[in-house]
Order: structure tokens, then C-alpha cells, then sequence
């Protein structure tokens, strides 16, 4: 394991295993980013476990999928790391980052952004599919030979386009209810023409 600084925000024994928080200093980013971390049972004693990457959607941060879907006894009972980024950069207070749900804190729609001013660090893309996967390898027992992707709304988007984008990168990828057709609709439309 190559160890990339992680730091413990909080910890609840669940299910036999650990629902945890971490954050950490994103280089892509250039902020700190919280994810939370589900350990189930077999993480102390078994190595190379399987990873569940699980992106939110619109509004959320590390915190939903946690609290409102109840994923943990069934990670638990499988062994399955479970991996859940925050849906956005957070504390830059851009020009109109606050000024809607739909885009910005917490919209960041899981693209890499190339207009202003959300060039710099509206890089979710590149965070999801490339810097966070190395922080969890480094700090975790497992199998990145055993990654899936999954996700809900703007989060099925970015699941999508990450799995399309990197064939043989996840073992499966399954959304629900994703922003498929994003350019076909408001919430897409706005974002893509922000950020692209």
C-alpha cells in the first residue's frame, strides 16, 4: 500500500464493521474532500477486499447515501468496501457557486471543468477515477482488480461516464434512475454549459 495522508472524522460501529469519514487534501482539487469509508468485518483480518465506489446526486455530500439507504449490512455481509466521495469541491465561494442546487456546491456532476472559474478545481472526473481511487488503495485492504462503480441521478451520470470512459477499470457499474441523456435536459444543460 502507498500511504496518501488521510485523516479520521468520525467512526460508528455498524453492521460488525466501521461506518467512517475521512478526509484528505486533494491535489486535483486543491481543497479538502471528505468521503466516507464503510470497513465492513473481513477488512482487519482479510486482504484484497472488493470495492463499491457510489456516487450521489444533486444536493448531496458524503453524508446521504450514509445515512438514508442502509447499504451497510448488506456491505457487511459480503465484504465489500464501500467508497462514497462528496459530490463536490466545497469552500471556494466562486462567483454564483451558492446561488443554485443545481449547480456548483454540490452539483459538480462528476466532470473535469474547462471554463472559468471552475477550471481550477471543479474536477471531478479526474478525482473520482483517478486520485480518489489511489487515496482508498493506499490506506485500505483492497482489490482494485475488483472495482464497481455505481450511482443515483447526477451521480449515475458520472458512474456512466466513468465505466464507458475506462473499460476493464470496473468490474460492474450500476445506477439508478441516472442522468443518462444529460444534454436533453435542465439540469444537464446548465451544467455542461458551465463547466464545458
Amino acid at each position: 500500500m502507498t500511504n496518501k495522508p488521510i485523516k479520521l472524522v468520525s467512526q460508528s460501529k455498524c453492521y460488525g464493521g466501521f461506518q467512517c469519514v475521512y478526509e484528505h487534501e486533494s491535489s486535483i482539487l486543491k481543497c479538502t474532500m471528505k468521503f466516507g469509508c464503510y470497513l465492513p468485518p473481513q477488512h482487519e483480518k482479510k486482504k484484497n477486499l472488493p470495492i463499491v465506489y457510489y456516487l450521489s446526486g444533486l444536493t448531496c455530500t458524503e453524508q446521504n447515501y450514509i445515512m438514508k439507504s442502509g447499504f451497510q449490512r448488506y456491505a457487511a455481509k459480503h465484504g465489500i468496501v464501500v467508497i462514497n466521495p462528496d459530490t463536490s469541491p466545497r469552500g471556494f465561494d466562486l462567483p454564483g457557486e451558492h446561488d443554485s442546487y443545481d449547480f456548483g456546491s454540490g452539483a459538480g456532476f462528476y466532470v473535469n471543468a474547462t471554463e472559468e472559474p471552475w477550471k481550477t478545481n471543479y474536477r471531478m472526473y479526474s478525482y473520482v477515477t483517478g486520485e480518489l481511487p489511489t487515496v482508498v488503495s493506499g490506506n485500505f485492504n483492497v482489490n482494485v482488480g475488483k472495482s464497481a462503480i455505481s450511482g443515483h441521478s447526477m451521480g449515475g451520470h458520472g458512474a456512466l461516464i466513468a465505466a464507458l470512459r475506462n473499460p476493464g477499470k470496473y468490474k460492474c457499474c450500476s445506477v439508478f434512475a441516472p442522468i443518462a441523456n444529460p444534454s436533453e435536459c435542465p439540469w444537464g444543460q446548465k451544467a455542461f454549459t458551465g463547466y464545458l
